[in-house]
């Protein structure tokens, strides 16, 4: 897929007196559905370039945000209050308010999936059609969490690129076959300066502390068996983050979700390969 051909708007937008970036895939026919991709912890919306691609060359529009504090968006001035489910969640509804997007379709990779969670019982009840987890579930493996916060809270920093991506390579191994260009590409798209000149991943490292200052915030089975939309929960063979058992008792429990293990990939699945590619898209269809 040449991604550079579909020419995705890079956007800016304020949404709860703070500015979002967005990367806005549209297809040429207008009038189609539409889906919100929205990325993991750590990470930006362009980890969905693959995904948006897809779709959006058959007919789907789709809009990927940074989170506040990740990518281009704008970082927190309150990181306590702000760096939470609750404050994401009121970001996402002022982005798909302002777009003037009444009906959508969800897909999120980890906490992406648990703000789509948080939508779909919440603020945005009635609004979202379908929603995508992508290895998130309503609990945590308590062992994940910890190892996300040794790295996530103290983010690395190198003198070369070639360092930075080695370190990508290493930390994200788990999602999967990425090829050597969306490797460069994961890179490039999630990097700054710092003022000594060395390089690091580009979030606020303070968006860590949403683990310290809301410690229940995954805490999610009540909201998880309040939805009532269809739900496709893909879990990676070897996550440890979302574990077998709680991937198994959602299928049981609220919208009894469709779960799918997807082999060779942790935590999480990059969405970038064509089997994946068209079981979300199947999904988002609804066959």
């Amino acid at each position: 897929m040449n991604f550079a051909a579909l020419e995705p708007r890079s956007r800016y937008i304020t949404c709860e007196e703070r500015e979002i970036h967005f990367m806005d895939w549209v297809p040429a026919q207008a009038g189609g559905p539409v889906v919100v991709a929205w990325h993991g912890l750590a990470r930006t919306g362009r980890d969905m370039d693959p995904l948006a691609a897809h779709l959006c060359a058959q007919g789907w529009r789709v809009i990927c945000p940074d989170t506040i504090g990740r990518g281009l968006s704008q970082w927190s001035r309150d990181p306590k209050a702000e760096y939470c489910l609750d404050f994401y969640s009121k970001l996402a509804k002022s982005l798909v308010d302002q777009l003037a997007l009444d009906r959508f379709h969800w897909v999120g990779t980890s906490m992406g999936g648990a703000i789509g969670m948080v939508c779909a019982a919440g603020p945005l009840r009635g609004r979202i059609e379908r929603l995508v987890l992508n290895d998130i579930g309503p609990q945590l493996a308590p062992a994940a969490v910890q190892r996300i916060r040794s790295y996530a809270g103290s983010p690395s920093a190198f003198d070369t690129m070639r360092e930075l991506e080695q370190y990508f390579r290493e930390v994200y191994k788990p999602y999967g076959h990425l090829p050597d260009k969306q490797w460069r590409l994961l890179s490039e798209s999630s990097m700054r300066r710092l003022p000594d000149g060395r390089v690091t991943p580009h979030y606020d490292p303070a968006m860590a502390q949403q683990f310290e200052h809301h410690p229940h915030d995954y805490d999610l089975w009540p909201v998880f068996d309040s939805i009532d939309v269809p739900v496709l929960c893909l879990r990676g063979a070897d996550s440890d983050l979302l574990l077998a058992e709680t991937a198994e008792a959602m299928r049981d429990r609220g919208p009894r979700a469709l779960v799918v293990t997807i082999p060779g990939c942790g935590h999480a699945p990059a969405l970038n390969v064509p089997d994946q590619l068209e079981l979300v898209q199947r999904f988002l269809a609804g066959h």
